[in-house]
């Protein structure tokens, strides 16, 4: 199966399935000297590791990692880094009544047209499970891009179906599962994921994630361009329908006027162009919204076809989110630092040090 790295110079080449014995990574072309722990990795793995609430799905795993190579007393060596998380808690007879039907909403039926056979158990390889690998691997880029630059990366939940959540500070991004940035609303979505949960039903969930203090001059025209490398990673987090950046498809109501972003002598007026013009960073915050569509694994019946082509009803059983935009602002996080270190090294492998050095203080006067 091809399809499983992501990068040029840095490059996550991801391995495993959600029943089999482990799921991790490779990564390769990390520079040397950084620290590095597994106590590093450990952080962002927590937030989005299931059974954290009684809103996600209670497949108890503890996704802890191993960090095999590529670290020698405490330093990345410059070499692979292999990092594996041993799956803990699978259960896959809870698959066996689905093992030859086709799910709605689920790749069952396109895994199967295309390769003649499918891992049943959990979605084998199209599962979220193989999300947890790609957050160690952006943990190793946040850190590295945040020694280098001061890049910070965050994300939160705006809307959790059809409850818009308001922004009220980022300090409260870590106090509740919803990665709700209002404490305020937490109960309402509390009260909505019970009522979805009792009606074996599910909904979908908006995701904003930003990159603050990135360098001005990241990205390559005309088809590496930044901002649609950002989008195809994010499009490769299981459930992703949609990606806005900036103001996305609000730019379709705008005038010229106010979209375009005046520059003046203090920075950018606005950032309507989510921190990206013409492919390459502007040195403002990248701003990236992402749509999780709605679980496909409910408990409510839906038509169906067997893979003999008959047709059936299919009710999915099993431990399953509600919602799996949930756990999901850590994994846009991840997914938004791989791209930004690539592009970072890319930049310094062609432009050096020197025009690096030049672009990190452009960026600088370019933050409001």
């Amino acid at each position: 199966m091809s399809g499983s790295t992501l990068g040029q110079l840095f490059r996550v080449t991801n391995f495993g399935e959600s029943h089999g014995p482990a799921i991790g990574c490779v990564v390769d072309g990390c520079p040397p000297g950084m620290p590095l722990s597994v106590e590093d990795l450990q952080l962002d793995l927590d937030r989005r590791k299931p059974g954290t609430s009684r809103h996600v799905t209670q497949r108890r795993e503890s996704d802890t990692v191993e960090i095999l190579s590529g670290v020698f007393e405490g330093r990345t060596s410059g070499t692979p880094i292999a990092l594996l998380i041993r799956n803990e808690d699978q259960r896959s007879s809870d698959y066996a009544e689905i093992a030859q039907r086709f799910r709605p909403g689920h790749a069952d039926y396109t895994y199967w047209h295309k390769y003649g056979l499918r891992d049943p158990r959990g979605g084998g390889r199209s599962s979220a499970r193989l999300t947890a690998p790609m957050v160690a691997a952006g943990a190793i880029a946040k850190k590295w891009m945040h020694l280098q630059y001061g890049t910070l990366v965050r994300g939160r939940m705006s809307a959790l179906g059809d409850i818009t959540m308001p922004f009220t500070s980022w300090d409260e991004v870590g106090r509740n599962p919803f990665f709700s940035a209002d404490a305020a609303i937490v109960p309402r979505l509390e009260a909505a994921m019970d009522a979805l949960r009792k009606a074996g039903d599910s909904v979908g969930a908006r995701i904003d994630v930003e990159a603050v203090n990135v360098p001005v001059g990241l990205g390559e025209p005309l088809f590496d361009k930044l901002d649609a490398e950002i989008a195809y990673a994010m499009m490769g987090i299981n459930a992703v329908k949609g990606v806005e950046i900036g103001a996305g498809f609000a730019s379709v109501a705008q005038n010229g006027s106010t979209h375009g972003d005046e520059l003046l002598p203090e920075g950018f007026a606005s950032n309507n162009a989510g921190g990206v013009l013409g492919g390459i960073s502007t040195g403002q915050p990248i701003m990236v919204s992402i749509a999780i569509k709605p679980t496909s694994s409910i408990r409510t019946s839906r038509r169906s076809i067997d893979i003999a082509g008959n047709a059936v009803t299919v009710e999915t059983h099993g431990r399953h989110d509600p919602c799996v935009g949930i756990r999901a602002t850590p994994i846009a996080e991840a997914m938004l630092a791989l791209v930004l270190i690539d592009h970072a090294l890319r930049h310094r492998a062609q432009c050096g040090d020197v025009s690096m050095a030049h672009v990190i203080a452009g960026s600088l006067a370019q933050q409001r």
